[in-house]
This record gives structure tokens, sequence and C-alpha cells, in this order.
């Protein structure tokens, strides 16, 4: 199952469908020999958008995963659906607010067997993703070392993400936290923007998101695929 896969997958591209890619960069970016794509971001996420991106990179041979922030823009076919629980929200509509109303409407019919969640924590106080959940972001080691372990401990999350949004996150947390979990994925995303950082993150975590650079230096984006070959060595 793909569940189980994603536990060897160290390198994951995040597409952004409000942020606009050229055929030529999604094509060197789906055939990089990235483990996966995911596809979501904070705002501008719609059906439309969504939709367009994931048609475009369904013509690749390449994983593809939904991480649903926005339960209008849901659409299906993808391979895998993340489903972001942000521990560090203080709107409460971002720990199980909106998780309940979508399956109110929708459980019926939605299909458990390809649905993840994850335990999302966010560092970056001027994130949108921060701004949006009015997450408590200014948090210390002992803080998201108490946050991973409702993780695995309490809620038995497969996946714990910590989330820094574009500012290279603090290694020496990251390590800590690695060493405690056993059981639980540790994803980490934020700031990767050129191979050493991307080395140095995949040191420090089970698998790294790789996002914002894509839009900025696609030569460099490329590059952080490496690490696949440096940290399986």
């Amino acid at each position: 199952m793909l569940k189980d896969t994603i536990k060897n997958w160290r390198h994951i591209f995040k597409l952004d469908p409000d942020k606009k890619i050229s055929d030529d960069h999604l094509e060197r970016i789906c055939c990089s020999g990235t483990d996966a794509i995911m596809i979501g971001g904070s705002t501008g996420i719609t059906y439309e958008n969504t939709y367009d991106l994931f048609s475009k990179v369904q013509r690749f041979s390449k994983p593809c995963l939904l991480e649903i922030s926005n339960q209008e823009a849901i659409v299906l076919g993808f391979d895998l659906y993340m489903i972001p629980i942000v521990l560090n929200a203080t709107d409460p509509n971002w720990i199980v607010g909106n998780h309940q109303k979508a399956i109110k409407a929708y459980g019926d019919i939605i299909p458990w067997e390809f649905i993840l969640p994850e335990a999302y924590v966010s560092l970056n106080p001027d994130a949108a993703v921060s701004k949006l959940t009015n997450a408590t972001a200014c948090l210390d080691e002992e803080d998201v070392l108490s946050y991973a372990r409702c993780a695995e401990h309490l809620f038995h999350m497969p996946i714990f993400y910590v989330e820094y949004s574009g500012v290279f996150g603090d290694m020496d947390i990251l390590k800590k936290v690695k060493k405690n979990l056993n059981q639980t994925q540790l994803f980490y995303g934020g700031g990767i923007n050129n191979v050493e950082k991307a080395k140095r993150a995949a040191e420090a975590a089970d698998t790294i998101i790789v996002g914002n650079v894509i839009y900025e230096d696609i030569k460099s984006a490329i590059e952080t695929v490496e690490i696949k070959e440096i940290t399986s060595k």
C-alpha cells in the first residue's frame, strides 16, 4: 500500500496551485527523481487551480498527494490525501473543526484507505499558515518535542510535520525530535533552497519537503534531490 511506501520516501516536491509554473519546469520537477509530488498551499487554493495543476502532474509516473486545506478544493484521483491537524493552532477549526465539518458532509463517500492524517506544527510566526490558523509559532525545543510526543503517543499519528514555511529551521530541534520518535515519521519543510540545506535537513528528518525554491531557482530545486543518494550511503 502507498501508506507503507511513504515510509521510504526521503524527498518530496510541494507544488502550490496558487503559483505559476511553466510546463518545462513542471516536467523537470516531476522527472527529477523525487519520491513524490505534493500539491497544497495555505491561501488562494481553489478547485479550479488544484484540478489544473493535478491534471498536468498526472501525465508523469509519479505518486501525487493532495494536502487538503480547503474542502471545496478536493479533487478526485490523487494517490493519497494528507489531512493536516495543526497541533499548535489556537483556532480549533484547524485541529478538528474543519475536519468534522468535512466528514459530516462527505463521510459516507470518503475513501478512507487513501487518507493519511499528519500532525502539523508551524514554527514561523510570519508564515501564511501560522496566520491562517492563529498558531502559537514561537516555540522552544521542549515545546516542539512535547507536540511530537503527543502526535506519536496520544494520537498515534503516522506523520509529524515540522514546517518553517520559507525560513530554514533549527536542525538541533529537529534532530532531538527525530531521536524521540519511534513509529511516527518526521517530515520537515522550510527554507530548503540548495543542496547543502537539503542535506542538513535530511540528516535531521525522515523526509524533506521542498517547495518555494521551485519558483525561485529551478536548478537549485532539482539539485536537492541529490540527498536521496547522499543519505542512502
